[in-house]
This record gives structure tokens, C-alpha cells and sequence, in this order.
């Protein structure tokens, strides 16, 4: 008989149920429970003489990382908004960001009213090129938002140094990198401050929420107002019943806080990070050999990384086969086959529809600030190539055991063997 894709009514690979993520840590019910009848759900709340769940996070946290200050917050979003505002980025300041992330790496730019300067990958890591930063700065930069994309880590060596010829703070956004290593330093330790989202896809999760990491204490003392209306913690703690928030009149803030179940959450899936990054590196580099041999090209990390996290697995189609068929008609098929979703890469932010500062009246602040912030004025050739090539998935599918592995390997072959079927 013969064999044909699932898509096409065919028999798929694999009809098995697949790892589910999030998936709790062992002490998160109980700490859950805790907070719950603690007395205190925010840090806004009553002091009741004992540490919020937030600053054991954030000291946690910190000290994971190798840095000296954590500041949590609400989600990775503002996490980047308060790492921003706090190097001092502001109106009409230009701010250097790859064109290949998540809408969110130039939507929280446009959020604080300045202008993101799109630039080129690549095409290795798909994460920023050092050589396109260098070649985009003007008298305007005022910052370097650098994006650890996927399972890579970005070139830092390079990129650090563009940003100290150029006296400009660099801001690593590690949203989908918690744990990964360059050069024996956790990503985020690096640059002037890192930011983390621990949004539910993410390897460290509280279903929303979010974290920036520096050595500064004036930058981290900056975020703190920024994310708490203006508010800090004090030297000392209060007396119990007392806020534990004090109004010092440095600094407006907004509320971006993150609540006292999402901290506690987060303290124990901290826990079981590293355990769970060492299974899927495993899985994944299994995966790496299977899918090369097939003439894939996984997606590769910078010279300087000395361990990776996998967020979301990324490889390349081999550049002689399925020339002629939308990536999206691929990914549908591999999804198909495996019961999983296969997806393609993020959209390049000039072509993405979720990236439209012109749908909201707020960043209408002048002609010229519009011309500026209008995405269409860039031409990224690399990420327009690579995004019709690359097909990715989440890693939870990375959390199983070898025979997972193997069908993603066996989906990939067939779809590839049958590649005829897709152009029908």
C-alpha cells in the first residue's frame, strides 16, 4: 500500500501524548498554600515579620545568576520596559534591536516612546549581529537590546565591546535563556542588566511574570521605583501590620509588581531549573546529529557559550528540498505526523502583523516620531530568508526520553521522502 502524509489521510508517526508543560515543581502546592494563608499576597500589602515571597525570589534569583540585585516584576515585558527606563532610554532616543524576536523586543521600545532601529541576524545563531549594531549606531543610540533567541546565546563577546567603544548600556534580554551560560557566566550578567519573562511557555514559569538582574545598585534601585509606583523597600523592615513600601519622591513609578503567588511559585521551579535544562540539552543534541544527517542545520550558538538552554528547538530545511513549498505547509505537515505544533519562526518585526505602533493613537507624537517608528522602513534580507527556511517547536517535547527524539527525526524524513504530496 502506499504511504502517505498524515495530512493527506496518512497513518501519522506518532499518535502517543507528549510531555505537558508547565509541569509543577514538587514544592510549589505548598508554597502556594503558604502564601495563601500568609496574610500578605503582594508586596504592596502589609508586612507581617516575615520576607516576602517576592524578595526570597528576587534574592534567589540573583544569587542563581551570579549578580548582585534582582528586581521581579509583573512579566518580561515590563521587566524590559523598567531595564530600559532605567539606563535612561526615553523620547525620540533610538534603541538597537534584532529584527528577528518576539513583538515584544520592539513594542516595549515604542512604550517608552523611543525608536527601535531595526537590524539584520546571524545567520548561525539568528541572534544579533554584531557587525549590523556597529553599522546602525547614529548620535541618537542611546541603548543595545540584545535577544538570546530560541536556544542560542547571542555573541556577547562582540557585542559588549561595540557597546563599550560606543559608550552605550546593553540590556540582554534572556526571556527564553534562564540558565544558559557565556563563557561560564549566566546570560543576563553580562550586559548592564538583564531581563527574564517567566510567562507560561518559558523554562522558568509562574504563568506570568517576569525579572531584571544587574549589578548596579543605582540601576536596580531605579527599577524598584519604576516597578512600584514610585515606592522602594526600606533598609529596615517595619513593624508587622506596616507597609513595607516607602514613598521616597525619587523617582514615578507605575505598578508593575509581580503578586507574592507568582514569587513563591517561581522560588520552587527555580529548583528544578538545571535538572530540567540538562534533560532537554540532552534530548536536543540527539536531535542536533539525527536531523544533520538528514541535512538539516540546527540552529547553532555563539563561540562563547558554555551551556545552552533550549526554549524553542530551530533548524533550517535543507537548502535543495522543498524550494517550492510554504514553510507553513511544512510545519503543518510535521505537525500532522507527530501530534505536536510544528511552527515557523517568528515573522522578521518589519513584516510582523503583531508589531503595528500605527494601530494605537499613543505613539502618535508627530510625523516625523511616526516616519521613525514605522517598521516597513527596514530591509532585513537575512531574516527574511531564514524565517522561509527555519521550523520550530517548544521544548516540552524535549522533556520526554529518546524515543521522542527519534520520531521527530522519523516525522522529518518522511515529510522530506514525500515532499512530493506538499507540492500536489
Amino acid at each position: 500500500m502506499p504511504v502517505h502524509l498524515a495530512i493527506n489521510n496518512g497513518t501519522p508517526v506518532r499518535t502517543r501524548p507528549w510531555p505537558v508543560w508547565p509541569q509543577p515543581a514538587r514544592g510549589a502546592l505548598g508554597a502556594l498554600e503558604r502564601v495563601l494563608h500568609s496574610g500578605r499576597w503582594a508586596i504592596s500589602g502589609p508586612y507581617r515579620g516575615a520576607e516576602s515571597a517576592e524578595r526570597r525570589f528576587a534574592r534567589t534569583f540573583a544569587a542563581y545568576n551570579g549578580v548582585a540585585h534582582c528586581v521581579p516584576a509583573a512579566s518580561g515585558t515590563a521587566s524590559l520596559m523598567l531595564a530600559l527606563e532605567a539606563c535612561g532610554v526615553g523620547v525620540g532616543d533610538e534603541v538597537i534591536a534584532p529584527g528577528l524576536s518576539w513583538v515584544a523586543s520592539a513594542s516595549t521600545i515604542v512604550g517608552v516612546n523611543a525608536v527601535p532601529v531595526l537590524v539584520d541576524i546571524d545567520p548561525a545563531t539568528l541572534c544579533l549581529d554584531p557587525a549590523a549594531v556597529e553599522a546602525a549606531i547614529t548620535p541618537a543610540t542611546r541603548a543595545i537590546v540584545v535577544v538570546h533567541l530560541y536556544s542560542a546565546v547571542a555573541d556577547l563577546d562582540a557585542l559588549r565591546g561595540v557597546a563599550d567603544r560606543h559608550g552605550l548600556p546593553l540590556i540582554e534580554d534572556c526571556a527564553q535563556a534562564h540558565g544558559a551560560e557565556h563563557r561560564g557566566r549566566k546570560v543576563g550578567s553580562v550586559g548592564d542588566i538583564g531581563t527574564f519573562s517567566m510567562q507560561h511557555s518559558k523554562v522558568l514559569t509562574s504563568g506570568e511574570g517576569g525579572a531584571a538582574i544587574t549589578d548596579s545598585a543605582a540601576l536596580a534601585r531605579r527599577m524598584e521605583h519604576l516597578r512600584a509606583d514610585g515606592r522602594c523597600y526600606p533598609a529596615a523592615a517595619p513593624a508587622p501590620g506596616h507597609m513595607e513600601l516607602v514613598e521616597t519622591g525619587e523617582l514615578m513609578g507605575s505598578n508593575r509588581c509581580l503578586s507574592e503567588f507568582q514569587a513563591a511559585v517561581l522560588v520552587e521551579q527555580l529548583r528544578e531549573l538545571d535538572e530540567q535544562n540538562a534533560l532537554r540539552r540532552r534530548n536536543a543534541l540527539l536531535l542536533n546529529e539525527l536531523l544533520a544527517e538528514q541535512g538539516l542545520r540546527p540552529q547553532d550558538s555563539s563561540p562563547g557559550t558554555t551551556s545552552r538552554t533550549y526554549y524553542v528547538y530551530a533548524a533550517a530545511l535543507p537548502d535543495d528540498a522543498l524550494t517550492d513549498v510554504p514553510i507553513a505547509a511544512v510545519t503543518g505537515a510535521l505537525t500532522a505526523e507527530l501530534g505536536f505544533p510544528i511552527s515557523p519562526a517568528y515573522a522578521p518585526l518589519h513584516t510582523n502583523r503583531l508589531y503595528a505602533p500605527a494601530s494605537r493613537r499613543r505613539f502618535a507624537l508627530g510625523d516625523e516620531h511616526e516616519k521613525r517608528i514605522d517598521p516597513g522602513r527596514f530591509h532585513l534580507p537575512v531574516c527574511e530568508r531564514l524565517t522561509r527556511r527555519l521550523i520550530t517547536f517548544h521544548h516540552a517535547a524535549l522533556l520526554g526520553d529518546e524515543s521522542d527524539v527519534r520520531d521527530i527525526a522519523t516525522a522529518v524524513a518522511k515529510v522530506l521522502r514525500h515532499r512530493g504530496e506538499l507540492r500536489a
